[in-house]
């Protein structure tokens, strides 16, 4: 039979199971399979955890046994689950979880379902399976839609909208396929035509996969609804005795969760484009794929009772057959066989991963209660059974996405390329305008000065003609004057007077002068045409330097080029890099996996053949024949091997409520705390505080152990003890303490809760639950105390400063932690006069989480009623403009 410590340590494996992501060099890279630096991510052995579901009893089975009482009986709060063989003989069995007839959908979703959804988010596989008797609620269970009543909804449904809200649609990917396995062949719901479908297994890895069945992406519930609705209208059924519609095919959903990793690749920025150690920062982005199957076997039914005939009983053969096969390697596997028979069936080939591969799995089986059927009961359950026995190694699944590397690089090439054009583009266009701008100024100043020189040329030439015709005339008339003279003198020797010697060097000065004017202006001219041609020199040493500048961005073209051609080096380098070493993963790997498999289920079978199936048979007999009071009285032999034995009976004894009087009438409560005084054993401590915890779950027990003085000697245990079940034992037997109304003052006035609260220093989960239960129960009567007027004044626990704690640990990952700590701020919050030390300790704002988001809707209304009832919640509501 499976144990509680079975249970817990599947959900210590599912909290080592959560990646911490963490940013690490760009040296560093990692391989196909997740792996850093060459270093595989290390599988976890995680059981299947298996849960049993009680179907009500119909129409016909109250009437046709109304004379008999159901076949079993179920005990939740314990975990098992009484077969009965007669009325006064039953066999017991154990579960992970027991389901009532009144388990809610919901209820059946969180305890079987969500942890392997949450893992398949995470990037592990995943499987939900369920098995039983045909007419026992599988069907129901898994693949009801809801649309009548949205409450009746199934796994298959609530599974998706978990997803769905979970995931990116902008970077992630969701994508179903829906198939039946009918007669030993696999068809395509969403497609009929599509009806022969075959297993495709890789021959390195061993892997499964059906690439011939439709694949479709879902983007929101409404659509994938309606693809079950589709598949459901395709799917076999039969009218039989047992069931008015009997599946006779298995239904087989696969979903396919693609996850991009964030923050483990840095993005390829555009401002690093130009650098030129920009190829050291490539890495290609991490993916995680998980893949979540859900099966819905068909039921098993004897051929008898059904009343199959015709093709009908063929059908019947073959689910008989698949699942005789399917049962076949759940034996091996539990037995750890040497071989297991995957490939009698197709269906045990598809459920190859699921058990004894990298999955992990859960399994509901359904049953009935009526009488009539105790046989396949009892089959259905024995499956359940051997199948907790087997255990499976849970393996992250990320892989670099190569792909999306390359389209991201050949993005950037484009751009880098574009970018450059462009650049090239712009300089060539400056270097046209500022030559045609050179040239535009030089013919202008060629064209100026040619018409400077020529009108300064035309203005001197003209007043040079001007002043030699004036000098002609000048002297012709000078010289007919003399002629005149010379006439009216004839004989006198002619002289020119001296007003007109000075009259004529005057005229010479002054054209001296104009002369000597023209040259300047000409000196001036030749100064200017220099000047225009020291501009012309600068202009051309210009334009020598922009051909400069381009000969350089040419070189850094042919730069740019080179490191392009790098990248693509770079890349297929790294495409190689990745081959080699999923080949070497592949060849090497794979055989390492195996051996660290059979050596861990070599493991688990040692520790089952030790604790041996004959345990409660032996103490049941020893009881009878020894007596009780010859038991107890070995608790005080001197022997410490006796003793240790003699308070594991006790203990066993205790977990049976109608041991539990004779127990405490025969002294065997008052020899446990000896024990607890006396022994320095740590196993004696740790089941004699078990069995105390047993026993104060007992009203008339609490008294006396209180009265005993066994709060006392709890909290001297708690103190000196390190083992965690010690803690948990300890912290168990107090948090039942807590629940009584009338203790609250004596147990904390002699450290009862201050011993509670120091047990937070162990970290494991167990602990920080029973004290989370303890805390609870306390609140509970406080509250209880307060309405009825007998206490008044701040709670207990906000004066002992446990509300820190309290409040750290409400939204706990935890369930059992987090659903204790939500009830116990709803309880608090109730007294008024502990309002103000919550706001102040920050439980506003968890209350307020909690009437929103909290699972369980009896304490999502008891937080909504307590802050819509409490003054002092609603003005500090209103003063930070929280809409509530």
């Amino acid at each position: 039979m499976a144990t509680s410590q079975g249970a817990n340590s599947y959900r210590n494996a599912r909290t080592s199971l959560k990646p911490h992501v963490k940013s690490k060099p760009t040296q560093q890279r990692r391989n196909s399979t997740g792996s850093v630096n060459g270093k595989e991510h290390a599988a976890v052995p995680g059981r299947v955890r298996v849960a049993v579901r009680l179907r009500p009893r119909n129409a016909e089975e109250s009437v046709a046994d109304a004379d008999f009482a159901d076949c079993v009986e179920l005990q939740p709060e314990l975990k098992r689950l009484k077969l009965r063989k007669n009325n006064w003989d039953a066999d017991t069995y154990e579960f992970d979880e027991v389901l009532t007839e009144f388990s809610s959908q919901k209820r059946v979703y969180e305890v079987v379902a969500r942890p392997v959804v949450e893992s398949v988010l995470d990037g592990y596989n995943g499987t939900i399976m369920a098995y039983g008797q045909t007419g026992t609620g599988k069907t129901y269970t898994l693949g009801r839609l809801g649309e009548e009543d949205n409450a009746a909804r199934g796994i298959m449904v609530r599974a998706m909208e978990d997803i769905l809200a979970d995931v990116s649609l902008e970077t992630d990917s969701v994508s179903v396929s829906y198939l039946q396995l009918y007669m030993e062949t696999i068809q395509d719901l969403l497609d009929p035509a599509n009806d022969n479908i075959t297993i495709v297994e890789d021959p390195k890895t061993g892997d499964v996969s059906l690439p011939g069945a439709s694949l479709v992406d879902i983007r929101d519930k409404q659509s994938f609804v309606e693809l079950l609705r589709l598949g459901e209208a395709h799917r076999f059924a039969a009218n039989t005795k047992l069931n008015t519609e009997s599946s006779r095919s298995h239904a087989i959903l696969m979903v396919h969760v693609k996850r991009s990793v964030k923050g483990i690749d840095a993005a390829l920025s555009s401002e690093n484009g130009n650098h030129p150690h920009m190829v050291k920062s490539i890495k290609p982005p991490l993916v995680r794929k998980g893949k979540l199957v859900v099966v819905d076997l068909a039921g098993s039914e004897r051929i008898d009772k059904s009343g199959s005939e015709g093709h009908t009983l063929e059908e019947a053969k073959s689910i008989n057959l698949s699942l005789s096969a399917l049962g076949k390697c759940i034996n091996a596997l539990a037995e750890n066989s040497a071989h297991v028979p995957f490939r009698d069936s197709k269906l045990t080939r598809l459920l190859r991963d699921s058990f004894g591969g990298t999955a992990r799995t859960s399994l509901v089986i359904t049953i009935g209660p009526s009488p009539r059927h105790r046989g396949e009961t009892a089959s259905t359950i024995m499956f359940g059974q051997r199948a907790m026995k087997v255990e499976n190694m849970v393996k992250l699944k990320e892989e670099f996405d190569y792909k999306s590397l390359s389209r991201r690089l050949d993005i950037e090439l484009d751009k880098l390329i574009v970018e450059h054009e462009r650049q090239q583009k712009a300089f060539e266009d400056e270097i046209e305008r500022l030559s045609t701008e050179a040239q535009h100024r030089i013919s202008e100043a060629e064209r100026n000065y040619v018409d400077s020189l020529e009108k300064e040329r035309s203005k001197y030439q003209k007043d040079y003609m001007e002043s030699i015709k004036k000098l002609e005339e000048q002297f012709v008339m000078n010289q007919q004057k003399n002629e005149e003279s010379h006439m009216k003198l004839s004989g006198e020797i002619p002289r020119v007077s001296a007003e007109e010697l000075a009259d004529l060097k005057k005229m010479l000065r002054k054209e001296t002068h104009l002369r000597k004017a023209a040259e300047g202006e000409v000196n001036n001219l030749k100064i200017q045409v220099a000047e225009l041609k020291k501009s012309e020199a600068s202009r051309k040493s210009e334009i020598l330097k922009l051909h400069t500048m381009l000969e350089d961005k040419e070189r850094q073209k042919e730069k740019l080029e080179g490191e392009i051609a790098i990248l693509q080096s770079q890349l297929l380098q790294l495409s190689l890099e990745a081959d080699e070493t999923r080949q070497q993963l592949d060849r090497g790997g794979f055989e390492k996996e195996m051996g660290g498999l059979n050596s861990l289920t070599s493991q688990v079978k040692h520790q089952q053949q030790a604790s041996g199936n004959g345990e409660k048979p032996s103490i049941a007999k020893l009881f009878e024949q020894v007596g009780l009071q010859k038991i107890l009285s070995l608790l005080e032999a001197e022997d410490a091997d006796v003793r240790i034995h003699a308070v594991k009976v006790v203990a066993n004894l205790a977990a049976e409520e109608t041991n539990q009087g004779k127990i405490v009438e025969a002294g065997g409560l008052t020899s446990l705390l000896n024990l607890l005084k006396s022994s320095q054993d740590e196993t004696i401590h740790r089941v004699a505080a078990g069995a105390i915890a047993n026993l104060a779950m007992n009203e008339t027990n609490q008294e006396l152990i209180m009265a005993q003085g066994g709060i006392s000697l709890l909290s001297l245990t708690a103190a000196n003890a390190e083992d965690p079940q010690t803690l948990r034992m300890v912290a168990g037997a107090i948090a039942n303490l807590c629940g009584n109304d009338k203790l609250q003052t004596k147990l904390r006035s002699e450290g009862g809760m201050k011993a509670l609260l120091g047990m937070v220093r162990c970290r494991h989960p167990d602990v920080h639950a029973q004290v989370a239960r303890g805390i609870a129960n306390f609140a509970k009567c406080e509250s209880r105390a307060s309405s009825q007027g007998t206490k008044s004044g701040r709670s207990f626990l906000i004066e002992d400063g446990a509300l820190p704690w309290i409040v750290q640990n409400a939204n706990n990952e935890a369930a059992s932690v987090r659903r204790h700590i939500e009830l116990a701020l709803c309880h608090l919050a109730q007294h008024e006069i502990n309002a103000r030390d919550m706001i102040s300790g920050g439980a506003l704002w968890e209350l307020v989480r909690i009437s929103r988001d909290c699972s369980r809707e009896d304490i999502k209304t008891l937080a909504h009623r307590t802050l819509v009832s409490s003054p002092t919640f609603q003005a500090e509501m209103r003063r930070l403009r929280v809409n509530y």
